[in-house]
């Protein structure tokens, strides 16, 4: 028996994810894969050079800027009514990213989406997020690994350490829906194919500007500000993540204003190998 929304949510408060079995048409997902590979030859996308990115994944991101097909995903009538009663009906797209991860990947460090966030744990959710499998998710081919309960742990993880975790398996069109403070982290691929997933990543409605700087002022006023007047009003990011456009800073690209181009997965310690 197919679980409704109530049923999730009440996995979510409990263990902080929950998992919608056979949630979207196969049609759909097999459209996805097949628009994810032409992304990919016509980006040119390759992995990335940092663990946690991971050096044998290739990523996406900005996916609605890419196609009609990607604008089915965030108000998909299966999904995001979870979602909204993580956080609520005002709740905002946060990122919306493909992941493939491919074979001889290693773990990826355990962390909490959150937690970057300076707020005292554990509180209620401010990001809700799901990855859609477009692939079986296994334990041997890198299925997001999970700990259960630890969203309403009173601190962050911390990305050095490792930690006992359990597989989120799951078939082709399921989705993983979690609270934005429980610590997972992808697995490690010790097949020969690749595991596919799209990020779908929201946050609570309240997480941004009273205006809306980015629409209210012509970008060629603030192209005329000063650097730290350009980040204040939404082109700068925070703690080396938070509001970049694929992997890019807002100021440095959209500006043409000088400034340290790296990223918070670029500082980060180099992967071995």
């Amino acid at each position: 028996m197919n679980k409704d929304s109530a049923d999730h949510l009440a996995e979510i408060e409990q263990q902080g994810y929950t998992i919608v079995e056979d949630a979207i048409d196969l049609g759909l997902i097999d459209a996805l894969v097949d628009d994810l590979d032409r992304l990919e030859r016509d980006l040119g996308i390759t992995p990335a050079a940092n663990a946690f990115e991971g050096t044998k994944t290739t990523r996406v991101y900005n996916l609605l800027a890419h196609g009609p097909l990607f604008a089915q995903i965030p108000v998909h009538p299966r999904i995001l009514p979870i979602c909204e009663g993580v956080l609520d009906t005002g709740l905002l797209v946060s990122s919306l990213s493909s992941i493939a991860i491919g074979p001889d990947e290693t773990p990826q460090p355990v962390h909490a989406d959150d937690q970057i966030l300076p707020l005292p744990k554990p509180h209620p959710a401010t990001v809700c997020n799901t990855m859609w499998a477009l692939t079986d998710f296994t334990e041997a081919n890198g299925a997001t690994r999970v700990i259960p309960g630890s969203h309403m742990a009173d601190h962050s993880p911390d990305l050095t350490q490792p930690y006992e975790t359990v597989a989120a398996q799951m078939t082709k069109g399921s989705v993983l829906v979690w609270h934005g403070s429980l610590w997972h982290g992808g697995g490690a691929n010790t097949t020969s194919q690749r595991r596919i997933g799209i990020a779908m990543n929201y946050c609570a409605g309240y997480i941004r500007q009273q205006e809306n700087q980015q629409l209210g002022l012509e970008r060629e006023t603030v192209r005329n500000f000063p650097r730290r007047l350009q980040e204040l009003v939404g082109y700068g990011i925070y703690r080396g993540l938070i509001g970049h456009i694929d992997k890019q800073i807002p100021a440095n690209v959209l500006l043409e204003s000088p400034g340290d181009p790296r990223l918070l997965w670029d500082l980060a310690a180099p992967a071995d190998g």
